[in-house]
């Protein structure tokens, strides 16, 4: 990690809080500081063991610091105070290791307990001072102000300004794209090797050295008819069927940020329209990219999207009719259902994708595309992924059997391309002053 970039990106973020908070005083919340709170352990229902950890996003920004009853504490014309609680405990290995550039940029206070933060903060009047995060039970212990927890201005400020990277930032972004990639190629080869789903799972997390909670989400790893399934969790440990098609949509995270790539393989005695298909797809969505550029909105990306995948739908004979007719009919998404991709950061999925503005209006999507996760206008340096697919997928496609629509389908082509389950290209782009950045591509 570049040192001086660390400090650049704290720097950002303490212009970020103190521009959050003057606007929310402009709207008449006067707030004398801000503490960020990491998030705390819990239990499964009924039983005494943990829930994985994830610590609150707003946290991470600051300090790449996954550990339950974190807390910066931020204040204007202060250098902003990291609160490290370090429980005694010989159940569970508690301590943190504390970079050099952390005690450059923030105050370090190690504590021992909750207890010991409520009393830090006595010596700070907390009557004015907002708490973010997900335990209100504890900001109330802390003696926040039931109403300074969570503002709605303050967060969705905060929200909207996660969208733009800083150079730290995008440091960590192409680190996780060129350690996924690793993890791709060994399930690639895994893959054209026999590997079952859970062989292709472990090559990936084995060869990226992840624990599968480390990883930003949980890895999707779908052989054949299982492509189809968009978000398919399981991981079958046999592969009688041999499998033809490989989706895999995993990746890694660096320093809390994480990379989101899914590429599709097949084997040399796949369908050869499908093997025509992924091409297709490839090359799709390199075009897609090419689109990128500041002042763009992402609905006009995702509307490129459904005119381009309606042209390779006529290309292959899929379907019938003309590019025209087809996205007028919505046709284009009974075979890619989901949006062209979302804003990527901190969380995969990350916030703000729907916000028009810092007070947090929210422009939703298209009515023909309900499930688009980002309606940005596209801005220098903000990230977020593109990922167009095209699947065959039975629950949406037999609906349509006998249908208007049905009838420019070919379900011949459709009944032999079900077991192949579809293709999903995705890569991590950041917009550029003129053009896009592929973080993911510049290191395949």
């Amino acid at each position: 990690m570049t040192i001086n970039n660390y400090a650049n990106h704290i720097a950002t973020l303490t212009r970020t809080y103190t521009d959050a908070l003057q606007y929310v005083a402009n709207e008449g919340t006067q707030l004398a500081a801000v503490l960020v709170h990491s998030g705390a352990e819990g239990n499964y229902y009924g039983d005494d063991r943990g829930v994985a950890f994830q610590a609150y996003g707003h946290l991470l920004h600051w300090i790449p610091v996954n550990r339950p009853n974190q807390f910066i504490y931020f204040r204007p014309d202060e250098k902003p105070i990291y609160f490290q609680i370090v429980p005694s405990d010989f159940w569970y290995e508690q301590d943190i290791s504390v970079e050099p550039e952390w005690e450059e940029t923030l105050t370090l206070v190690k504590l021992g307990s909750l207890d010991e933060l409520s009393a830090e903060l006595r010596q700070h009047s907390v009557s004015d001072v907002a708490y973010i995060g997900g335990h209100a039970d504890i900001a109330a212990s802390l003696g926040i102000n039931k109403a300074l927890i969570n503002p709605k201005r303050l967060l969705a400020y905060l929200d909207f300004s996660r969208a733009v990277k800083t150079d730290y930032e995008l440091e960590q972004l192409r680190a996780a794209n060129r350690l996924a990639l690793l993890g791709h190629a060994a399930a690639k080869a895994c893959f054209l090797e026999g590997g079952s789903e859970y062989q292709i799972h472990m090559a990936f997390l084995q060869t990226t050295q992840n624990l599968e909670d480390e990883c930003p989400y949980t890895n999707i790893v779908a052989l054949n008819e299982k492509a189809a399934i968009l978000h398919y969790q399981f991981k079958r440990k046999t592969n009688q069927n041999k499998g033809r098609v490989l989706l895999i949509d995993a990746g890694c995270r660096v320093r809390a940020y994480g990379s989101d790539i899914t590429r599709t393989s097949v084997s040399e005695d796949v369908h050869s329209d499908f093997r025509s298909l992924v091409a297709a797809m490839e090359a799709l969505e390199l075009a897609l990219v090419d689109e990128v550029k500041p002042g763009e909105t992402y609905q006009s990306l995702h509307a490129s999207t459904l005119r381009r995948i309606a042209q390779v739908l006529v290309d292959h004979n899929i379907c019938k009719g003309e590019v025209a007719d087809l996205v007028e009919l919505n046709i284009p998404q009974l075979f890619m259902p989901h949006g062209v991709g979302h804003l990527l950061g901190i969380q995969v999925h990350d916030v703000g994708g729907h916000q028009s503005d810092i007070d947090g209006a929210i422009l939703p999507p298209p009515e023909n595309s309900p499930t688009l996760r980002n309606t940005r206008v596209m801005e220098a340096d903000m990230v977020f992924t593109v990922e167009p697919g095209l699947y065959f997928i039975p629950l949406i496609l037999e609906a349509e059997r006998g249908s208007d629509r049905g009838r420019l389908i070919n379900w011949n082509a459709v009944d032999e391309l079900y077991p192949c389950g579809g293709i999903r290209i995705e890569d991590n782009i950041r917009v550029t002053s003129d053009g896009a950045e592929n973080l993911t591509r510049q290191f395949e």
